[in-house]
């Protein structure tokens, strides 16, 4: 639970993001979301107690909400629609810089440092980004000035009534519930309780996983872009990503062994495609309504995360735990659980292709 109110936080917000986003553009209203992040950081490092914890990751939650659909809000802003694709995934490789330090630099700065002073550090460089953006980042607004808060709010009603928003948002929240809920926490206790890795093991692969998923938004939003000036739909990039992505789950969770950290690359590299999903649906609508449209597939895709972050930890708590962690044999309930609901989504997708313009 401490770690999924994250993702519980930053999912109940995405509405009023979207209205905030649309109303006053990214560069303040992500800088002084920044500044709550901080706050939250600063109290997390000073917390001694789980509740306190748990609260000041929440309002981590909350201050970082922003970061990311303010970078396609301002992409949608400032450059062509055939260029959003791959803008859109190098916002989500320069966000895996954040994980990529979070493994084998972090485990460096453990060795010389507590983790309340690595949580100082990062709070200083969240002032320091919200500073930037205050003061460096130039000013673009598609807004409709006077337009009233209620006015905003039907635009949400207008997405909530288009089949294809159904389609894309279930099948996006069912595809993160497996690949983020394990890159940001369970493949770790993967690698210690089932593979037997060591501590520097376990960040060595997740650094190759890191890496893997930046090659992935690059690689898949370069090819999305590509068949965007072609007039082609990006729609089975997504598909055909995801496929990829759950055939190699099912290969470890059936106890293949053999190139086992290729096969969790792969699961991860593919399983970006999914994030092709925010160009693809925000086509449907003008730029004044990017925000709001970007939010509210990320409504589920942060419910999709906390979902799978706090379900998986009830079913291995379900099991006695091993001296080390969780036991072996949970996992591939575990696993099974989250492959089942990955490939539902795919399966919702393709069922609903022709109303994203895919036909057979």
């Amino acid at each position: 639970m401490l770690t999924a109110i994250y993702f519980l936080a930053f999912a109940l917000f995405q509405l009023p993001l979207g209205i905030l986003l649309d109303r006053y553009g990214p560069r303040r209203v992500n800088a002084t979301l920044l500044l709550v992040a901080a706050a939250g950081g600063a109290w997390f490092a000073l917390g001694q107690s789980a509740a306190a914890l748990t609260a000041a990751r929440g309002l981590i939650g909350l201050g970082v909400s922003g970061c990311l659909m303010a970078s396609f809000t301002a992409f949608l802003l400032w450059y062509p629609a055939d260029r959003i694709a791959t803008m859109n995934g190098v916002a989500f490789a320069s966000g895996m810089l954040g994980a990529v330090v979070a493994t084998v630099p972090l485990e460096v700065a453990l060795r010389a440092f507590g983790w309340r002073e690595v949580f100082a550090g990062i709070v200083a460089l969240n002032v320091v980004v919200s500073l930037l953006l205050f003061l460096a980042v130039p000013e673009r607004t598609a807004s409709q000035r006077g337009e009233s808060v209620r006015a905003q709010l039907a635009g949400f009603v207008q997405i909530a009534r288009d089949a294809a928003f159904w389609r894309m948002a279930l099948a996006i929240g069912a595809n993160q519930v497996a690949a983020v809920a394990l890159q940001t926490l369970w493949v770790a206790t993967w690698l210690r309780d089932v593979a037997g890795y060591s501590p520097a093991q376990v960040a060595r692969a997740l650094l190759a996983f890191s890496l893997a998923m930046m090659l992935g938004y690059v690689g898949f939003g370069r090819a999305a872009d590509a068949r965007a000036r072609r007039a082609q739909s990006t729609l089975p990039l997504i598909l055909g990503g995801v496929a990829v992505g759950s055939a190699s789950l099912a290969l470890i969770l059936l106890g293949v062994r053999t190139g086992m950290l290729g096969l969790w690359c792969l699961f991860f590299g593919c399983s970006t495609a999914v994030t092709l999903a925010y160009s693809l649906y925000s086509r449907r609508y003008p730029r004044e309504m990017s925000g709001r449209v970007n939010t509210a597939l990320n409504v589920f895709v942060f419910i999709g995360m906390f979902t799978g972050q706090w379900v998986v930890g009830l079913l291995l708590g379900l099991w006695p735990q091993s001296a080390t962690g969780y036991a072996p044999e949970a996992y591939p309930w575990a696993l099974a659980f989250l492959w089942a609901v990955q490939f539902a989504g795919l399966a919702w997708l393709w069922a609903g292709r022709g109303l994203l313009g895919v036909r057979s």
